[in-house]
């Protein structure tokens, strides 16, 4: 039996890298990193960001694919994935922190008028113009999951009046919780800044087309560091462009990387981030031995999915 490591992606991490770190606490696993070759048969446990093409084909004895982060929509709704194989994700602090502080310094970047500053500078112009009050300003979190929950407290302990909005009831000091698709168009209405932190899933794919961009409250900013797919992209550039919002800040694309012709590159009102909002795993990352050794010992696993829901 052993482990399989492909990432692909050396900016964010080496798999030797992840190796060096998982062996420790699997001394007598197995790990290879990329095409395992002649041992295919022996892989049980998968740790990937995204499946590629006929990688878990090549694998007939697989049974967990451990997602290296959160989001697993790509993974659970791959066709080569057997039914009977589990999926797990990370849940670390760190990342969760990250996003929150993502989403954080662009509202404070508006309420700041950081950009209008910058290009007066650019100018030599002197010119002021008064920031906006944290406390008379409306921020919404979509999703009060592990980092939707983080990301609505950051706001509440600055001072900002904060929503939260999720699937089923929950409760957060400090946010006014709401939950069912009954309270959405409401909190939209009365929010400054929304910042979506959903998973994707049927109910939330495409969730901002055009009809759900009108109940924004006019002038709002649009923050997405949760899926590419919950917004019509080109239905929130009509939206940015008729006014009806004041922008968007976006980290996470319909298709990535996002093409070089995407309209959201120039547009004056839209900040893109190559899907960087959150970025280190770093106490997540024992969980992926821990997830191996629970595999083999048949007991219950650490953030394992449903794969039906999608998260």
């Amino acid at each position: 039996m052993a482990l399989l490591i492909d990432i692909r992606d050396p900016e964010w991490m080496e798999e030797q890298a992840l190796k060096d770190i998982l062996q420790p606490g699997l001394p007598d696993v197995d790990i290879f990193c990329g095409d395992p070759g002649d041992a295919a048969e022996q892989i049980i446990m998968l740790a990937a960001v995204k499946l590629f093409p006929d990688v878990v084909r090549g694998l007939p004895n697989l049974r967990l694919v451990q997602k290296l982060g959160a989001g697993v929509d790509g993974i659970v709704n791959d066709p080569d994935l057997h039914p009977e194989v589990k999926v797990a994700r990370l849940r670390p602090d760190l990342p969760a922190h990250e996003i929150a502080e993502y989403c954080l310094t662009y509202v404070l970047q508006h309420q700041r008028n950081v950009c209008f500053h910058q290009d007066n500078q650019r100018q030599k112009r002197w010119q002021t113009r008064a920031p906006r009050k944290s406390a008379s300003t409306t921020v919404a979190v979509l999703g009060l999951g592990h980092i939707g929950a983080r990301t609505a407290q950051y706001f509440a302990a600055i001072g900002f009046r904060v929503l939260g909005w999720s699937r089923t009831e929950k409760t957060l000091q400090g946010v006014d919780c709401r939950y069912g698709e009954h309270a959405l168009e409401g909190l939209l209405a009365e929010s400054d800044y929304v910042a979506c932190i959903l998973p994707s899933t049927s109910e939330t794919k495409n969730l901002f087309n055009a009809e759900r961009l009108s109940q924004l409250k006019a002038g709002a900013v649009l923050l997405n560091a949760g899926r590419g797919d919950l917004i019509v992209e080109q239905d929130l550039i009509q939206a940015i462009n008729s006014g009806q919002i004041g922008g968007a800040v976006l980290d996470v694309f319909q298709t990535e990387p996002l093409p070089g012709d995407h309209l959201f590159w120039d547009h004056p009102a839209v900040t893109v981030t190559p899907h960087v909002s959150g970025w280190h795993l770093d106490d997540g990352l024992e969980d992926i031995a821990e997830n191996y050794r629970r595999m083999v010992a048949g007991q219950p696993l650490l953030n394992q999915v449903n794969r039906q829901a999608g998260y």
